[in-house]
């Protein structure tokens, strides 16, 4: 696949990105893609190695190695690499749902797992599928496939992130007539509001919608499902809510993608201060006020000349670090619990599994650029919350951050993180975003489901299967697996589409 020799003849050489100095003054998309004959040379470096664990989507040592959807990289990049894009777009499009989001925003699986990556720099297949399907949309080749028959069969989509649009897709294109409901403004789901637009611009997602919208498939959006009438509205006051129960009787499959949307609180004095928010909530205001605005007005009003602590240190995190950039503030802290990473695998994390070495995202990058120094500061919390009184309430002021080591548990025998005796220190804070990870589904959907959850709370199947404890009710995503990456997304969404199917069609 590539060039035999291609991996030896030319250097792993990724897009341009715009300079810090540059990219932080707006929320435009900052990386650009090589010219076509540049990327065929990247594509060039896909050796003939036989075993592609690229491809593979298996697990080891209980992490992910290689692309879950099972895309067939040595193949694509092969097309590639000889310039035969439309056969290329139609290779990846076999097993790919919605390349456009994972070139975009995937950790890259696939690279990780790179034979090339064992004793050099991995074939560059993110930069290479975003080429392909960027050619493919450039030059009207990218289409919804439409069913010959439709069965007559109607499935409501509960949640439009990456599941939820994977599932909606392939129950189209099986015939079913499909509507999803999602509770905000706009459809996307996590794509939208919890993925800034610096890193997946919205229009990439409305092209999209606008296509399987095309092929049939219906959005309603301000539509909560829910066994409450009273729950607190996220995005939008113009809410309609519908009950489980409505949808079960109106519907003759139900498949629940409303992700892991309970986010990890840090119980500590002074936490109901004002000033203190979740980190997707921020986010998604940001991101929503943007949009309304047509992005002609910042909302930078309770972030431009704070001092900002971000708790958390994941994507979320880092991306709370690169809004908060954007939006002027004073200063940007990222506490994390855990140690540093090393910055080479340990022999105890040999390749292909999954790389626990250190990364500077592009949030980082940032803050090291406008402040001369990396934000983050490992194995460290925070105990309190310090607050000062204001016209409307207390507001936090401080934040009392104390510094943690890894002690055994004598009663379970398993190490845990705890604070170290007399090492406090204040620091300012007028912001404060916990970027913490989620607990799993939320309560009102599940229990107006009355679906089955396991100790995490996420929505129990059998394994390996997505239907619930209720007849025909399915899940998907983050609500089935808990806190993931988009592209298990959309591989949890097309694998429960065909099981949804056979219900259906018996």
């Amino acid at each position: 696949m590539g060039k035999v020799t291609g991996f030896l003849e030319y250097e792993r050489v990724e897009g341009p990105a715009i300079s810090e100095a540059d990219r932080i003054k707006n929320f435009d998309e900052f990386h650009s893609l090589l010219s076509l004959e540049e990327q065929k040379e990247q594509a060039a470096r896909c050796m003939d190695c036989g075993v592609p664990f690229c491809q593979a989507g298996m697990m080891i040592a209980g992490m992910a190695s290689g692309c879950p959807l099972n895309n067939l990289v040595p193949e694509v990049n092969d097309l590639l690499y000889k310039g035969r894009l439309e056969e290329a777009y139609d290779r990846l499009s076999i097993t790919h749902s919605f390349p456009e989001f994972t070139s975009r925003v995937c950790p890259a699986l696939c690279e990780k797992a790179c034979t090339c990556s064992l004793h050099g720099e991995s074939v560059s297949t993110k930069e290479n599928e975003k080429t392909i399907i960027e050619y493919a949309y450039e030059n009207g080749l990218v289409t919804e496939k439409l069913p010959k028959v439709r069965t007559g069969k109607k499935v409501a989509v509960v949640g439009s992130g990456p599941s939820g649009l994977a599932a909606a897709q392939r129950l189209n294109q099986l015939g079913h007539l499909v509507t999803v409901y999602e509770r905000s403004d706009r459809i996307g789901g996590l794509l939208r509001y919890g993925i800034p637009n610096m890193k997946l611009d919205k229009s990439v997602i409305d092209r999209r919608v606008k296509l399987m919208e095309e092929a049939g498939i219906t959005f309603k959006t301000n539509h909560n499902i829910c066994g409450a009438a009273n729950y607190d509205k996220p995005f939008s006051e113009n809410v309609t809510y519908i009950t489980a129960e409505e949808l079960e009787k109106e519907y003759d499959a139900i498949v629940l993608a409303c992700g892991a949307s309970n986010p990890r609180n840090i119980n500590v004095p002074g936490r109901d201060a004002s000033g203190i928010y979740y980190a997707v909530d921020f986010l998604g205001k940001v991101t929503k006020s943007l949009l309304d605005s047509d992005f002609s007005k910042l909302p930078d009003s309770e972030v431009k000349g704070q001092d900002v602590i971000v708790i958390g240190g994941g994507d979320t995190g880092n991306d709370c670090v690169g809004t908060s950039i954007r939006l002027g503030a004073k200063s940007v802290t990222q506490l994390e619990m855990m140690p540093e990473p090393p910055t080479d695998r340990l022999p105890s994390n040999p390749w292909p599994e999954w790389p626990k070495v250190l990364k500077t995202d592009y949030g980082q990058e940032e803050a090291i650029y406008k402040f001369g120094e990396d934000p983050r500061i490992y194995q460290t919390t925070v105990k309190e919350f310090l607050t000062e009184k204001t016209d409307t309430g207390e507001r936090v002021k401080e934040a009392v951050i104390v510094s943690l080591e890894s002690k055994k548990d004598e009663k379970t025998g398993r190490m845990s993180m705890v604070p170290v005796e007399g090492s406090e220190r204040t620091i300012p804070a007028g912001l404060v975003l916990i970027a913490a990870g989620f607990l799993g589904s939320e309560s009102y959907v599940t229990e107006g489901f009355g679906v089955n959850v396991n100790a995490r709370t996420n929505v129990e199947t059998l394994p390996g299967k997505y239907q619930t404890s209720k007849d025909k009710v399915f899940v998907v995503g983050d609500m089935h697996r808990g806190q993931s990456l988009v592209v298990w997304a959309i591989s949890e969404g097309r694998n429960a589409a065909l099981e949804v199917d056979s219900f259906l069609m018996k």
